[in-house]
């Protein structure tokens, strides 16, 4: 998985204002520039990725069994999936406070967080009820803190011309991850131990894969010892706070319609779960495109193009229910639009917060981000249950209106 550009990928170097690596040209192992190299490192990572996000939707992706089984309201199966963004901001906020990756070796970081992710998602099948079932969904949000944000500056450190392609590689594979349960659940047993087996061995995976074979590129971040001062340091950079006034509002809707799509697809069609898979996983194509075209045509005109269009899906998705075949369109548009200007945003961090900072900015940007798709859940599931899906679908489109405005400042 290599372009054309990574055999001539520009030396951090020559730009005293990107992020640039800490140690000298010399100090790199002949192999690590290699595109070969490159490639198996993009190619673990989002594989790793895919595996130690999938147990994100495990129990949303089963919410009607888990509703027979343990006598759930409807208010505490939405809580199911938001408990799991609340704790993955808890986690994101501990990580930035603490300047997590930026001082902690990233394969032991990630490799450890993917296991205790998958340990206390497959503690499912261990409880009887709403109360432990929440405790648990919350930690397994602050164990993959320690998964997605990380990722992206491991494969940043070995991308630099071509950057947007390979996050945006990642990012697609987070994208296959969060749909993965419905797959499970669409294609083999649809029940409670299949799902949660399935995404409990997969997150396991993926960070054995990474302790074992993970190791820097040949543009590594600058590392510095922790400081207080560095989360207001960045709190303060302009371009960085602009970039991530772009993915609140890109947030503000991507996480909504991934959380209330399967009911959208339930009102429509009689087996929703492939359906589902489809328009979520659909969104991997639009993170690899979108990486490859802000590559060359520059992140901000991707990022506002996808928001534009993702928008518009959000103005029209409620009046199309009568119309399925509408419905699956306008839904794999969406799906890929929604998330493929997801990696950009975390491409201009790294490449406008200051070196020495580029972890926890993208731990910040992220921290800020969950938080707020925290409410947008929220808020979209009670407007649904109120008013029905043309107000909930609409309420969405403020943030991609939000975010164009954020990077046209840029």
């Amino acid at each position: 998985m290599t372009t054309k550009d990574d055999a001539h990928e520009t030396p951090p170097e020559a730009d005293a204002t990107a992020a640039g690596p800490s140690v000298p040209a010399t100090s790199r192992g002949p192999d690590a520039t290699s595109p070969g190299a490159r490639g198996f490192a993009l190619a673990l990572l989002s594989v790793a990725v895919l595996l130690g996000m999938s147990g994100w939707f495990a129990a949303t992706s089963v919410a009607p069994l888990l509703e027979a089984r343990w006598d759930l309201e409807t208010s505490q199966l939405s809580l199911l999936t938001t408990l799991v963004q609340i704790g993955f901001v808890a986690g994101t906020l501990a990580a930035a406070i603490l300047n997590l990756a930026d001082v902690l070796p990233l394969r032991a970081y990630f490799g450890l967080s993917a296991l205790l992710a998958a340990a206390t998602n497959g503690a499912l099948l261990l409880v009887d009820g709403f109360a432990a079932a929440a405790v648990l969904r919350f930690l397994t949000g602050v164990f993959l803190a320690g998964v997605y944000p990380p990722a992206m500056k491991m494969v940043a450190t070995w991308f630099f011309s071509a950057r947007g392609f390979a996050i945006g590689t990642v990012v697609g594979a987070l994208t296959l991850g969060k749909a993965a349960p419905y797959l499970v659940k669409g294609v083999g047993s649809a029940t409670v131990e299949a799902v949660v087996w399935a995404t409990t061995l997969g997150g396991a995976l993926g960070g054995i894969a990474v302790l074992l074979l993970y190791r820097d590129g040949p543009y590594p971040f600058a590392r510095r010892p922790f400081a207080w001062s560095r989360v207001t340091e960045l709190l303060r950079h302009r371009p960085t706070m602009l970039a991530t006034g772009g993915y609140l509002g890109h947030m503000w809707e991507l996480y909504a319609f991934w959380a209330l799509v399967y009911l959208w697809n339930a009102s429509v069609f009689e087996s929703p779960d492939l359906v589902t898979w489809a328009m979520i996983a659909s969104g991997a194509i639009g993170c690899v495109w979108g990486g490859r075209l802000a590559d060359a045509l520059g992140r901000v005109r991707v990022a506002n193009g996808s928001m534009a269009i993702s928008g518009a899906c959000c103005l029209v998705a409620g009046w199309i229910m009568e119309w399925p075949f509408l419905v699956l369109a306008v839904g794999l548009v969406w799906g890929v639009t929604v998330v493929a200007d997801s990696a950009q945003f975390s491409a201009l961090v790294t490449e406008v917060a200051p070196s020495h900072a580029v972890g926890t900015a993208l731990t910040l940007q992220t921290m800020l981000g969950f938080t707020l798709t925290g409410v947008s859940i929220e808020v979209a599931t009670r407007v649904h249950a109120a008013a029905g899906w043309v107000a909930a679908w609409s309420l969405l489109a403020i943030g991609p209106v939000l975010g164009i405005l954020s990077m046209r400042a840029l």
